[in-house]
Formats: C-alpha cells, sequence, structure tokens
C-alpha cells in the first residue's frame, strides 16, 4: 500500500515544520487539541455544580466524563480504516462537524440521561478528530522533525486547560453549565473553514476490508471491564454482575488476540507490538495515564466539596497547572535529546506519581504560594511525562503502519483516562466506606476519603514505571542516539 492525495500527481515531499504550509497545517490540528482540552477541562470543573443543577451527587456525575472517554476509546480503532480509505479531510471534516452537533446537545439536556447521550455523541467526534490530526503530522514531517512537530500541536493545545477551568468556573457563576458546550460551537466553526482549505486528503491506495469481527471484540472488552470498574464506585451494580462483566471483557480481550493471530487482516496487527519502542509505549501509556486521567476528575472535586472553593476559585487554581505544562514543552525535546527516552520516562514517571501522591497533603490552611507551587510542579512533570511517552510510542512506527498503530495508541489513551476516573470514583467509595466517611460529604470531613485515594492512585502510577524500565537505553544503541541527537538540534 502507498500513501497518496485525493488530487492526482506525485506526492511532494514532506513540508519543514518552518514552511508557511505546515505551519498552518500545524495550527490546524492544534485547533483539534484545543477544543478537546478546553471541553474536558470546563466539564470537570462545573461537575459539582451541574450535578446540584441536575439533582445528582457529584460522583454520580463521573458518568458525563466516563461515557465521553469510552466512546472515544470505542470509536478510535476505525478511524486509521476511515482515514485510509475515505481521506483524512474528510474524516477530520466530519470529526469537527459531528463534535459540534454533539457540543450543542449537551447544552440542551435537562436531564442527566440526555446528558450522557449527548456526552457520546460528542466523543464520535472526538473519537475521530485527535489519531486523524496525529495521523496527518506523522505522516507529512519526517521523522527528525516528527518531535519538534507535535510539540508545537500540544502547546496550542494547551490553551485550553489555561483558560478552561477559569471560564468555566466564570460561567457557571455568572450564566448556567449550559454555556460550557456552547462556547465549543464558534471554534468549531473555524475548525471545519481551516480543514476545508488545508488539510490534506491523504488516503492509502488499496486498503482492504473492515474487521469487523476484532472491532466488536475490542469494543466487548473495553465496555465491559469499563462497566464492571463503574459498578466497584457504588452506583448501583450487584457485585455478581461487576463480576460477570469483568470475566466478559477481559474473555473477549483474550478472543480478539486469537482472532488477531489468525485473521489476514486485523484492525490491530500483533506485529505492531514487535516494534519494542511501541509496546513499552503503548502499555506504559495505559497504566501511567490512569493517574493522569484521574487528576482532572479529583482536583476540582477537593477544591471545591472539601476545601470550599467556588467554582471560580477553583477554576482559577488550575492556571499554575496549565501554565507550567505549557512551560515544560519547551524543554522536552532537548531533555529527551541529552539523556534518552528512558531515564526520562523512568525517573518521570516516579516523580510524577510521587506528586499526585503529595496532594493528600493539602489542607484548608495551606498557603496560597505553596498550593500554586504545588500545582504547577504537577503541571510541569505531568505535561513532561505525555509527550515523552507520545513520541516514544510513535517514533519508531513505518509509514505503513501509522494509521493502525496510531488508532490503537490513541485508543489506548482514551481507554486509560476513562479507567483513570472511574478508578477514582470506586477508591473513593471504597475508602469512604473504610473510613465512615462520604466522599461528598460536606467541607473537611472527606478530606479523609481524598487523601487516601491520592496516595493510592499514586503508588500506582509510580509502579508503571517499571514498564518504561524495559526501553532500550538509547546510549547503548549508536542509531537511536543519532536520532536524540537530531531531534535535539531541531
Amino acid at each position: 500500500m502507498v500513501i497518496a492525495h485525493a488530487s492526482p500527481g506525485p506526492r511532494s515531499p514532506a513540508p519543514a515544520p518552518a514552511a508557511s504550509g505546515s505551519r498552518r497545517l500545524l495550527w490546524l490540528v492544534a485547533i483539534g487539541f484545543f477544543m478537546q482540552t478546553l471541553d474536558s477541562t470546563i466539564v470537570n470543573t462545573a461537575l459539582p455544580a451541574m450535578a446540584a443543577s441536575l439533582g445528582e451527587s457529584p460522583l454520580r456525575m463521573q458518568a458525563v466524563v466516563v461515557g465521553y472517554a469510552l466512546t472515544m476509546a470505542a470509536v478510535i480503532p476505525c478511524t486509521g480504516w476511515l482515514a485510509d480509505r475515505f481521506g483524512t479531510q474528510r474524516l477530520f471534516v466530519l470529526a469537527v462537524v459531528v463534535f459540534t452537533l454533539g457540543s450543542a446537545a449537551c447544552a440542551a439536556s435537562p436531564t442527566l440521561d440526555q446528558l450522557i447521550a449527548s456526552r457520546v455523541l460528542q466523543g464520535v467526534g472526538g473519537a475521530m478528530l485527535l489519531p486523524v490530526g496525529r495521523l496527518v503530522v506523522l505522516r507529512e514531517f519526517p521523522r527528525e522533525q516528527f518531535l519538534e512537530a507535535m510539540s508545537f500541536v500540544a502547546i496550542p493545545g494547551l490553551v485550553g486547560p489555561l483558560i478552561g477551568p477559569t471560564l468555566g468556573g466564570w460561567l457557571v457563576e455568572v450564566a448556567s453549565w449550559h454555556w460550557i458546550f456552547l462556547i465549543n460551537i464558534p471554534v468549531g466553526v473555524l475548525g471545519t473553514l481551516g480543514a476545508l482549505r488545508w488539510m490534506p486528503n491523504l488516503r492509502l491506495a488499496g486498503v482492504g476490508r473492515f474487521d469487523l469481527g476484532g472491532y466488536l471484540l475490542l469494543v466487548l472488552a473495553m465496555v465491559s471491564i469499563s462497566l464492571a470498574l463503574d459498578g466497584l464506585s457504588g452506583l448501583g451494580s450487584a457485585r455478581t454482575l461487576v463480576v460477570l462483566l469483568m470475566v466478559l471483557g477481559l474473555a473477549a480481550l483474550a478472543a480478539y488476540w486469537l482472532h488477531a493471530l489468525r485473521s489476514p487482516a486485523p484492525i490491530f496487527a500483533p506485529a505492531l507490538f514487535a516494534i519494542a519502542s511501541y509496546r513499552v509505549g503503548v502499555l506504559g501509556n495505559l497504566f501511567a495515564r490512569i493517574g493522569s486521567g484521574a487528576m482532572p476528575y479529583m482536583l476540582p472535586l477537593l477544591l471545591q466539596v472539601a476545601l470550599g472553593f467556588s467554582p471560580a476559585e477553583a477554576g482559577m487554581m488550575m492556571l499554575p497547572v496549565a501554565m507550567a505544562s505549557i512551560g515544560a514543552k519547551r524543554v522536552v525535546t532537548g531533555l529527551i535529546g541529552r539523556v534518552g527516552y528512558r531515564p526520562v520516562l523512568i525517573g518521570n514517571t516516579l516523580l510524577l506519581g510521587l506528586m499526585i501522591a503529595a496532594f493528600a497533603a493539602m489542607t484548608p490552611g495551606q498557603p496560597l504560594a505553596l498550593r500554586i507551587v504545588q500545582l504547577a510542579v504537577f503541571g510541569a512533570v505531568n505535561s513532561i511525562q505525555f509527550t515523552a511517552m507520545n513520541a516514544v510510542t510513535l517514533k519508531d512506527l513505518a509509514p505503513g503502519r501509522a494509521a493502525s498503530g496510531n488508532s490503537l495508541f490513541s485508543m489506548v489513551q482514551m481507554l486509560g483516562m476513562s479507567l483513570g476516573v472511574t478508578c477514582a470514583a470506586a477508591l473513593m467509595h471504597a475508602f469512604g466506606d473504610w473510613l465512615g466517611t462520604p466522599g461528598t460529604a460536606p467541607g473537611a470531613q472527606s478530606l479523609p476519603v481524598f487523601r487516601a485515594a491520592f496516595v493510592a492512585i499514586g503508588v500506582m502510577t509510580m509502579g508503571s514505571a517499571a514498564i518504561f524500565w524495559q526501553l532500550r537505553n538509547e546510549a547503548d544503541d549508536p542509531a537511536a542516539q543519532a536520532q536524540a541527537q537530531a531531534a535535539d538540534a531541531a
């Protein structure tokens, strides 16, 4: 199979990131990241207010986050095939339109069930949006410029977390939570117009049939395991049903692996895991992102439920996290170029788990300056983790494996985010039962529950450093060392 543009004629050489056309493409892909990060951060900050408006418990509102992330994880596996079959431009435009319509439907939802259904529609658009943008960057930029291009795309995308929590808290207080979804509409219109003009319509010639059987097994596995974990959070599922869902999910996952081994064209070929950096990167992303995915859900709850912050004040407290994340992006390339992926990921994963556990030390009387420093350090460490994990996972993928490998990677990212929220809710429910204090108890009464959950999630995150330990040391590999030096020079 060969990569082709929708228009006739040979493919031109990949442009350098400094070229005006390439810069516009990077900004367009960054708009997709912006829409995603703006939406996710606004929703997390507004969850307590949304719960009060809909007459629900704040912990039950996790379904708004989980439904969106799980939908993305379920739809992402088919995006690589759709992009190869119909072209990246067409799929990107469709993604932005569906995401925008889903946002409008969320704003018009009068009940929690309708809001969850609208978030599912929004997740369908988001599932196509992120992988297609990353796939275009992966195919349009040469390997020695890939890390720099991904860092450039990530920086504008981090503007969402910079303004999202503050804007969301302010909108909740001066208007209503409905406006946190309406704000996506003008961004979606601009993204659609930009995609029609600047997004290349890359396709692969000779695309085979879609592996529908394998896809259904994967979706069954993800949904069953996620619902089983959601049942552990005490939202009404019987324990017998939880066990059955977990067994069903694991059985479906094993069935998919056996199916992929004998299928001539599986949706995700086992050969992808023959690439050492990809294998370690995907597994490391899954488990490390459980901790990182729990934090956007838990921090606003901690600030508003346990520490008595208003929605606007809680949003302002997320500013140090976002600003430090943007600043850290500028040093990742040089850091990896000097010491390599393996030392950076091992050390940073341990530090990330330690920073998550450190939030257990937050108290109502903690000095504001210390609280800001703590949040900023977490944001910088988390940003380095994401960039390094993304780059090490995709750096060795051949063009023929790019679509499939990128889709699997994006699915794992969303699955990790969904599992992070469900694990956080389950831990808070379990610790609430053990300590005799519900996580939704007003004021400092709920602090012991939050503290125990932060420590548990931090320890889980630190354990994922053992996965990155399996990476090959670039210092012992001249080819990998030369690649890292080229990335540093770029």
